[in-house]
């Protein structure tokens, strides 16, 4: 797939309500890294049950019905032009937003939609290559097409390269992503085997996958971020998660 030029001239979509959602299996992987931060440590094995996974990160052609339905507020970065063409993810959600977006949808579809647990997300942007340190293996991304030319003033629009092996896009790049995880550095330690869902309370929520504002724009599928969960950052946003009921 062509990427979108440095223009921000993207392709029109019509808007839609839900998300295309991507199976993704049930299935033991390890969770963890035993080369990245501590909070990465120690490497456990997961069980996740089967879920579903948007495909990609909410655009703003998608937050904007929620918006235009007084359901959730425009964020910070609504009217800035490196931000706003509709097929860039929505930037500066806090993640009460975010929550409120999926409880929303919960409302309007009767299917149950929810931010990703961390171990979800893992999982998922693994793809498969069990403790590979990216959706697509270990090669660096500066070996990624175009890596030198991307992210220059905003996030991408979403879909722009190839998917990893489940069918997602930019799990690892462009936006950080909202967890439903309350964080906390030395949960690993404590971690139940199976369908981890972060401590019972914290300070600071979960957070996963790059940014195009860091100086290293993709993440390692195992490293971990957080912060308070009202804060409206420029390279936040996320996507949505769907229990299989």
């Amino acid at each position: 797939m062509t990427a979108p030029s440095g223009s921000h001239i993207y392709p029109a979509a019509a808007p839609r309500m839900e998300p295309v959602l991507v199976g993704i299996p049930e299935g033991w992987f390890l969770m963890g890294s035993a080369s990245g931060q501590d909070c990465e440590r120690p490497i456990h094995r997961v069980w996740i049950d089967a879920f579903l996974l948007a495909a990609t990160q909410v655009t703003n052609a998608e937050y904007e019905i929620v918006v235009a339905s007084a359901e959730c507020s425009p964020p910070p970065f609504w009217q800035d032009q490196n931000f706003n063409h509709p097929q860039q993810p929505v930037a500066g959600v806090s993640w009460f937003e975010a929550e409120r977006y999926c409880q929303w949808l919960r409302e309007q579809t009767g299917r149950a939609y929810r931010l990703p647990a961390e171990a979800e997300w893992e999982r998922a942007a693994r793809g498969n290559l069990e403790q590979n340190d990216f959706p697509w293996g270990n090669d660096s991304p500066q070996s990624l097409p175009n890596y030198a030319a991307r992210w220059q003033t905003g996030p991408e629009a979403v879909a722009g390269y190839a998917p990893n092996a489940f069918g997602l896009y930019n799990m690892c790049d462009n936006l950080h992503e909202w967890c439903s995880d309350w964080y906390d550095p030395s949960y690993y330690a404590i971690s139940p085997e199976r369908n981890p869902r972060g401590p019972e309370q914290g300070q600071r929520k979960a957070s996963r996958g790059g940014s195009w504002r860091h100086h290293v724009k993709v993440s390692r599928c195992s490293a971990r971020s957080s912060i308070p969960p009202e804060f409206q950052y420029a390279d936040y946003g996320f996507r949505v998660a769907c229990s299989i009921e």
